[in-house]
């Protein structure tokens, strides 16, 4: 490709399919340099060459220059960010560089609109119905920590420790097959597919599990799979660490591709953990199950692994758990007609930038330099020469940063102290912040407009190597969740939300803005108590008696620990064998009417409910460990018992 570009008089079009996904700011850099890389056959032919050379033909390389050299980039999406309409958009004018009136736009469109009028692929938000979950969360038998924790890290493992829990995933996971039995199965003469997107890879694991149980439970002949990469240490799932390949997660994959297998008629059901989201072609998918928060253009292309078109296939569904209708709609809503930029990212950016990191004095011109000199020898370079380089800076700032962490924590009733070590910290974590949004910045600008300016290439390669070494601001404080309980539980249909993506005017892409711009915040503290307290208030009014779990895994429980002969049958029986016991059945309506008085609307409702007794056995033989703790009894270790 180098001899070619390097040839004169000819011309060349290199295409980029999907260029959304594909052109990455480094893997576009590198096909440019690659091109139009005749400036640097004399290095690669042994000669020398000076830095400042180097650096010029790279710029040049990533630059509009490439035009003149006759090389045309042309780029296939249908989702194309604003970044992407930068740099592979054709100018109005193509003779002046891109400016508010001179905007890069796409050469050529077929619109998601005229596509679906015309039916080629299909409108994914007509079926589109949302869920909203309530629950209520309380500390089990001690005392809820009334110390001070960072709010948001607390509210995040909060969230997390519910969306693992075991209830929680099995009253979703009954909503998905239960919704693909009566919609979906039916499809297409019984091919129909459906695809469940989790919010992370622990997440599908457990999904995988419960779902597999729930349908082995009630004799469904529907197959599952789940895809995820690597390895997940899971440990409340089992010890050693699952893949996608784990005989008891994929069973009958028998060294199959996964997306070969899904493929084949054998499966119904595909659970996804940050794969499958884009670039999977499965026309006969019928349904999405989104359990992931969902933002933007990754909405977008997640949702449209629905609108293949098949025979027979005239509508798909989406049922949502996470994300609210409206924000799914707004994603949508630049990508109806003609994606169109709102303007043009400010090249000059990256000087003013560049002008406020240098200006902070971290670094000085002969370092910037000893770390670019050892990086363009490229593979020649030995590790040593590039620790060599780098280490001085990166610990000299680490030293500081750890400095003034000792300062703060010194600082006792001395504020301006206080105060002085944080601005020290807050200051670096701010610089680490600004190093990683430069080089972002610039490896994305560099390739559209010509800066002319080593020294702007310079810092991003100098950057690019300090950013990882900076390794302060990671610490986290932790919050102990281990006694956090579910208390009550509820998930409710709100309806199908009206999502027609043709009402309303136009949105357009915005370019990036404020670059370096940001401040770090504060972290808010907030007692455990009274956090657990709030994320309470937000379900006020949202569970009903009916929702309490206390009631099954306390109040009835707690009754059906003591009876004998529960022990005895959990004992000398399997859990399968002691689960269709008459005895279980009727020992429950006992605990039942023994709690009337106290709990006498959610007891007159198990009463009168043979379902709401089955999903009272359910929830005591799965989260309860109802069977677990009579055995636990039953061998003499009353202490082990273990609650919900």
């Amino acid at each position: 490709m180098r001899k070619l570009a390097a040839t004169r008089h000819k011309r060349f079009a290199v295409i980029a399919d999907e260029a959304h996904s594909s052109q990455t700011n480094e893997t576009a850099a590198k096909l440019k340099l690659v091109l139009s890389a005749a400036e640097l056959a004399e290095v690669q032919d042994g000669g020398e060459i000076s830095t400042e050379d180097i650096l010029a033909a790279q710029m040049s390389a990533k630059a509009n220059a490439d035009e003149k050299a006759g090389i045309t980039y042309v780029a296939f999406t249908a989702t194309p960010k604003e970044k992407t309409l930068e740099l592979f958009g054709t100018r109005p004018d193509p003779t002046r560089p891109a400016a508010a009136d001179n905007l890069p736009a796409a050469f050529d469109v077929y619109s998601m609109r005229q596509a679906i009028e015309e039916g080629f692929i299909l409108d994914v938000l007509k079926n589109y119905t949302s869920y909203k979950v309530a629950f209520s969360l309380a500390h089990h038998g001690k005392t809820i920590d009334s110390r001070e924790v960072d709010r948001s890290e607390a509210m995040k493992g909060i969230m997390g420790w519910v969306r693992l829990h075991e209830y929680n995933i099995a009253q979703r996971v009954q909503v998905v097959v239960e919704h693909y039995r009566k919609h979906v199965a039916g499809l297409l003469a019984g091919k129909a597919k459906a695809m469940v997107v989790t919010g992370s890879r622990k997440e599908a694991i457990r999904w995988q599990k419960a779902t597999r149980k729930y349908i082995a439970d009630h004799g469904y002949k529907i197959e599952t799979l789940v895809a995820f990469s690597g390895e997940v240490i899971d440990l409340d799932s089992g010890p050693d660490p699952f893949t996608e390949t784990s005989k008891d997660l994929n069973p009958r994959l028998a060294g199959q591709d996964i997306r070969s297998a899904f493929k084949s008629g054998d499966y119904q059901l595909l659970l996804v953990a940050n794969k499958f989201q884009t670039g999977f072609d499965e026309p006969l998918l019928c349904a999405m199950y989104v359990d992931k928060r969902l933002g933007g253009i990754q909405a977008v292309q997640t949702l449209s692994r629905l609108n293949r078109c098949y025979p027979g296939k005239d509508q798909t569904f989406v049922v949502d758990f996470i994300n609210d209708p409206a924000d799914i709609l707004a994603a949508f809503k630049p990508y109806y007609e003609t994606a169109e930029l709102a303007g043009i990212t400010d090249p000059y950016i990256v000087h003013e930038l560049k002008a406020k990191l240098d200006s902070q004095g971290y670094y000085d011109n002969h370092e910037v330099e000893r770390v670019v000199t050892v990086a363009l020898k490229g593979k020649k370079a030995k590790q040593s020469e590039l620790d060599a380089a780098t280490t001085p800076v990166a610990d000299r700032l680490l030293k500081t940063y750890a400095e003034a962490r000792r300062n703060h924590q010194a600082a006792g009733e001395d504020s301006k102290r206080a105060q002085a070590a944080k601005n020290t910290m807050d200051a670096l974590i701010l610089f680490k912040s600004d190093i990683a949004a430069y080089v972002r910045i610039y490896g994305f600008l560099s390739q559209i407009f010509d800066y002319g300016n080593t020294d702007i290439e310079k810092r991003s390669i100098f950057f690019r190597l300090l950013h990882p070494l900076l390794t302060y601001g990671r610490e986290r404080e932790g919050v102990d969740l281990s006694a956090l309980r579910l208390t009550a539980y509820t998930i409710k249909n709100i309806g199908n939300a009206r999502q027609d993506i043709s009402d309303g005017d136009p949105v357009k892409l915005q370019p990036a803005s404020d670059t370096g711009s940001g401040q770090v915040q504060d972290k808010a503290r907030i007692a455990l108590s009274e956090l657990i307290a709030r994320v309470n208030d937000l379900f006020e009014g949202d569970l009903t008696p009916g929702d309490k779990l206390v009631y099954v895994n306390d109040v009835i429980r707690g009754k059906l620990m003591e009876s004998e002969k529960l022990i005895e049958q959990a004992v000398n029986n399997t859990k399968e064998q002691f689960a269709n016991s008459p005895d279980l059945t009727h020992e429950l309506i006992n605990a039942v009417m023994d709690a009337l008085t106290a709990h006498s609307a959610m007891s007159k409702q198990a009463l009168e409910s043979e379902k709401l007794r089955n999903d009272m056995k359910d929830v005591l033989l799965g989260v309860g460990r109802l069977w677990e703790g009579l055995r636990e009894r039953g061998s003499g270790d009353r202490g082990a018992d273990r609650n919900l």
